[in-house]
Parts: structure tokens; sequence; C-alpha cells
């Protein structure tokens, strides 16, 4: 009997831009990528939604591409959402797409949509060819300041958020700042609570820029909604090159920051409720818990609590009340599938305080059920203020 071990070191350049109007025939950004790569065939894959509020995006891109040279594949529009993510559709018509198109390990795939999109079209590319050069092109606020500039990728399965996916670094991630300005407000608005997060976990002066700034975010001012994604991306993007774990080996998961009860709290809801309203919900929730067990200042918890609310997102969603046939809360099942998903040891980021974190690796059912019914009377008394008025 014998053994060796080889050590295989990994280098990956993790090229994140920002930018305005890309496709503009004076922008030299996205063509200088693409020329760092050395690669020759580009093909686009856009969104649906994203097609039907930008009608001149197709043409645009086909003149932007006409004299530079490359091996022009064309843009398709294809079907986006969230519903994209609940089976392998359009995982396979973009597998299809490759191989008509003959994409090959050193050709581009830009992608251009939400974090759906992404996430789906981004899988379906890292297992092709086991690997295709992807640009991502996040559209969304959430897509932007968090997702879209992430090294993950997935579709659901087994009625489970991002069961079956990929590590998979883009080539680079162009966050185009017109596309924002395209969301619809309530969805624009809600994106930014992955900004909270981060800051609530990482930069304690980010937070506090927030909490001054919140009313002008609130009515998605440009100038601070821009400013708030870019350094919320930075942020995602520093921790992910430079926090000493970026493909998740490890049981902690600083990032995930509320995210244990966001990810059931959408199963339960079969995934109607979207990803940022579910952050929301369980980003208030993490927070209220550290105050109650003692870890976090309940006057910081409150100024959490008064930023979620004052970018008009909810605090509660009534499936955190369905109950199993013990009477249990099944929100709670969310802990285990959160530790199966990620593996190893059950790990939980609460908060220390505003900016830093702590890892803990059991949190108490009867004090969730307390901070949960806190959450609920809280949402109460907000509706009957609204409806008074």
């Amino acid at each position: 009997m014998s053994r060796h071990d080889f050590q295989i070191p990994l280098s990956f350049k993790h090229r994140v831009c920002f930018t305005r109007d890309a496709f503009s025939s004076d922008n030299a950004m996205l063509a200088e990528l693409l020329e760092e790569g050395g690669g020759r065939r580009v093909l686009v894959l856009v969104e649906k939604t994203v097609a039907e509020l930008w009608p001149k995006l197709s043409s645009g891109i086909e003149s932007y591409f006409a004299d530079l040279g490359f091996d022009w594949r064309g843009v398709r529009v294809l079907e986006g959402g969230e519903a994209v993510k609940n089976d392998d559709d359009l995982v396979r018509t973009v597998w299809e797409t490759v191989d008509k198109e003959h994409i090959d390990r050193h050709s581009y795939v830009i992608t251009i949509g939400g974090g759906a999109f992404l996430d789906a079209t981004g899988f379906a590319l890292a297992t092709a060819h086991r690997g295709v050069r992807l640009v991502r092109f996040p559209t969304t606020t959430l897509s932007q300041d968090d997702s879209g500039v992430g090294v993950k990728c997935a579709i659901n399965q087994f009625g489970k958020k991002n069961w079956v996916g990929a590590f998979a670094v883009p080539f680079a991630v162009v966050n185009d700042f017109l596309f924002l300005h395209s969301q619809d407000e309530e969805t624009c608005r809600a994106g930014l609570i992955e900004a909270v997060k981060v800051a609530l976990v990482k930069d304690q002066g980010f937070f506090r820029w927030i909490s001054v700034n919140v009313e002008a975010l609130a009515e998605l001012e440009s100038g601070v909604l821009e400013e708030c994604v870019e350094r919320s991306a930075l942020q995602h993007a520093t921790h992910i090159a430079q926090g000493g774990d970026p493909f998740e080996s490890g049981s902690s998961r600083p990032l995930d920051f509320g995210h244990w009860s966001a990810h059931k709290l959408e199963q339960l809801t079969g995934f109607t409720l979207s990803h940022a309203h579910a952050v929301a919900v369980g980003l208030a929730l993490d927070t209220l818990y550290s105050a109650k067990c003692g870890l976090l200042r309940e006057c910081d918890a409150e100024r959490v609590l008064d930023v979620v609310e004052a970018l008009k997102l909810p605090l509660w969603h009534e499936a955190l009340d369905l109950r199993d046939e013990n009477g249990r809360r099944r929100v709670h099942e969310g802990l285990e599938e959160f530790r199966e998903h990620l593996g190893g040891e059950l790990t939980v980021l609460l908060l220390r305080e505003l900016g830093r974190g702590q890892d803990v690796h059991h949190l108490d059912e009867g004090l969730v059920d307390s901070c949960l019914d806190d959450l609920k009377k809280r949402y109460a008394v907000v509706k009957k203020a609204e409806e008074r008025c």
C-alpha cells in the first residue's frame, strides 16, 4: 500500500467593475476586459424582462461588437425570474445554445439579468465543458450589491434553495448602473437589505453611513443608491477574496447573516416571497436574537430594526406562524437544513456589535420563538398605524 499527497495551488483573478452604459460606443471597458483574456468568440444571454425594459439593448449590443473583431455569436433572449431556478429547463436551454454555437472554454458568454437568471445561467456555464468563461452583468440592486459579485451559482432542488450548484469564479462582473434605474421601486429598494447585512457584519462605518442616508436610500436617490451598491459589492468581493475561505469549505459563513430563516421562509412560501424580503425578516430575527441572548446592546438592535423599516422592508411574514403536527414552528427546521446545506458544524453568525459578528453553534428554540413573537407584535402595531393613516 502507498499514499501520495499532491498539493494543487489555485489562483483566480476576480474582476469586479463599475461603469455606466457599458455598451456605448465610447465605453471601452468591456472590450478591454475581453481582450485581456485572449478569447475571440462571444455569445450574449439576456433575461426577457430586461430586454422588454430596454427594447434597444439587443441592437445596441450588436452594434457595440460590430467592429471589434470578435467571432460574434449573437444575442439570445431567455426567460428569467425566480421560477427559472425551480427546474433545469433554462440550464438545458443554455447547454443546447452553447453546443449549437460551438462555445468552448476560451469563448465568452455574457449574461445580463437579475440574480435568479445569473444563478441558473451561471450554473449551466459552470458545467458546460466543465466551465465556460462567464461575464456577468447583474441588473438588480440585489445582484449588483451581493449575489452577482459572488463565486457561486445554483438552482433549487427537492424544495430546497440552491441545492444543485457550483463554485465558479466568473471571468468578470460588470455592474452597469444604468440597469439599476430600470427596476420597479420596490425591487430596487428591497435589494439594499444585502448592503445592510454586509455592513452589520463587516463595517460599522458603512452601517452608520446607511443610517444617516436611509431616507435618501428609501427614496432611491441615484447618487446614494449607486454609492451604497458599490460599497456593498466591494465588501462582499473583499470578503470572498481575502476572507480565507472563498469556496466555503469551513463552517463559518459571515455573509449568510440572517439567511438560515430566510431560506426556510422562502421555501415555506413556495418561493413566492422574494429573497430580499425574506432576508429582511431573517436579518431582523437574528439581530433581535443577538440582543436577547446578551451579545448586542438593545439600543443597537433597535437601530437596525429602524433602518429595515425605514427602507420599507418587512420584519414579519405570516408563514413564520406555520406549525407542524406538534405545534412547533416550521421555520425551526431551517437550522438543520442550513447546517446540512453548508456542511460541518452548525454555525450561525450573530452580532456582537454593529460591524462585528460572532459565530455560535446553537440557537435556543424558545428564545427564537420569543423573538418571533416580538416581531409579530411590532408588525401588528405598524399595520394598525398604517390603517389609521
